[in-house]
């Protein structure tokens, strides 16, 4: 589903073409996918930093004074804990138990909340929402008035302290605070999408090219690089994190997808029955994943068998610069899949042995 009938750029569009970009489409936007290389570039941001710009990501404002009780309602994760200027991973879910989409919820007050969607959900959450919000609560598609770019990596406080924000530091993992970068007023979250430390940076539209250009001047005696989707990829396949319409759809349960840590089911929400059911019958098939054996690259929907028998479909795969191996996600049969036990990937009609693991793949150290 794409969220526009045509192709447009983000703010930076000129931006990544005057840095030599690869575009490629996706959920209606061209976006970068590549400018050195994608393994350089997710080199990078393991052992320095890198900069992504993914302002095509959408941004749902919920407001009013039965926001809490309306958000708890439709997403899986508890918001009781949840404090101003701090936010979640959750999940919202059909009646079914599948899932919706996967977000980000932020918490500005008890009634103002920001829900950053995946870009090809975005219509389609502003809908699920506003077709289910009462009269105490205001659902708006606010992604227009956001550019949202990605710092992420070990280096990433020291290129935001040298730019001068006060102490980037003292953000905690999973929470955010206004701050001015290169003089423009941003929305700073410690959150990210690679499994490094790192900040996401919510600024208009018409700053965008200025904060981006800050930050790659002063980040490059920090390795700071330009990255695309396709780094961005490979960074959260080793991290091990889901990708709506990949590893995640309307059809997954929260229960297969290993993310059950993220559903509180000491309250009531949408897909709460059939989640329960499918905790208590246990899921058929789990999310797990695998190292390949030589150099062949699995891709999505990619069989996968067992004694010549077929237990699953892969969802994702790479090449990861970082572990010197081809990586990948998928489906199996929970009684088939046991760690560490050897698998064949069918490629192009022609098996490759592989090995399952745990996620992630990789952690910082």
């Amino acid at each position: 589903m794409q969220i526009m009938s045509a192709q447009r750029g983000t703010p930076l569009f000129r931006t990544h073409k005057a840095l030599g970009a690869r575009f490629i489409e996706f959920a209606g936007f061209k976006m970068p996918v590549e400018y050195e290389g994608i393994l350089k570039e997710s080199l990078a941001v393991r052992t320095g930093c890198g900069l992504f710009d993914v302002s095509h990501m959408g941004q749902i404002l919920v407001v009013g004074s039965g926001a809490v009780e309306f958000l708890q309602f439709v997403t899986t994760n508890n918001l009781a804990g949840l404090r101003d200027h701090s936010c979640q991973y959750t999940l919202i879910c059909n009646h079914h138990g599948g899932i919706v989409d996967d977000a980000i919820l932020y918490r500005f007050s008890k009634e103002r909340f920001l829900l950053c969607v995946n870009a090809v959900n975005r219509r389609k959450v502003f809908t699920w929402l506003s077709e289910r919000a009462g009269h105490s609560v205001s659902v708006k598609d606010v992604s227009d008035e956001y550019a949202l770019m990605a710092l992420q990596g070990r280096n990433a406080l020291d290129v935001l302290s040298s730019l001068g924000v006060p102490e980037p530091s003292t953000i905690k993992r999973f929470h955010f605070a206004t701050a001015r970068v290169a003089g423009i007023k941003t929305i700073l979250s410690r959150t990210g999408y690679t499994g490094e430390d790192g900040f996401e940076l919510y600024v208009s539209p018409s700053d965008a090219d200025t904060v981006w250009t800050a930050l790659m001047e002063e980040g490059r005696k920090y390795g700071l690089k330009p990255c695309g989707l396709g780094a961005r990829d490979v960074l959260r396949i080793e991290a091990g994190y889901p990708l709506y319409g990949n590893e995640l759809t309307e059809s997954t349960s929260p229960v297969e997808a290993g993310l059950t840590r993220f559903v509180y089911m000491n309250k009531e929400f949408i897909g709460k029955e059939s989640i329960e059911k499918k905790l208590k019958e246990g899921p058929r098939q789990v999310l797990l994943g695998f190292k390949m054996e030589g150099k062949a690259i699995p891709r999505k929907c990619y069989p996968v068998r067992k004694d010549h028998r077929l237990i699953g479909h892969v969802t994702s795969g790479t090449w990861s610069a970082v572990l010197h191996c081809a990586i990948g996600m998928g489906y199996m049969d929970r009684a088939s899949a046991v760690v560490d036990s050897p698998v064949e990937i069918e490629i192009r009609r022609r098996p490759y042995r592989a090995f399952i693991k745990k996620l992630p793949f990789y952690k910082p150290s």
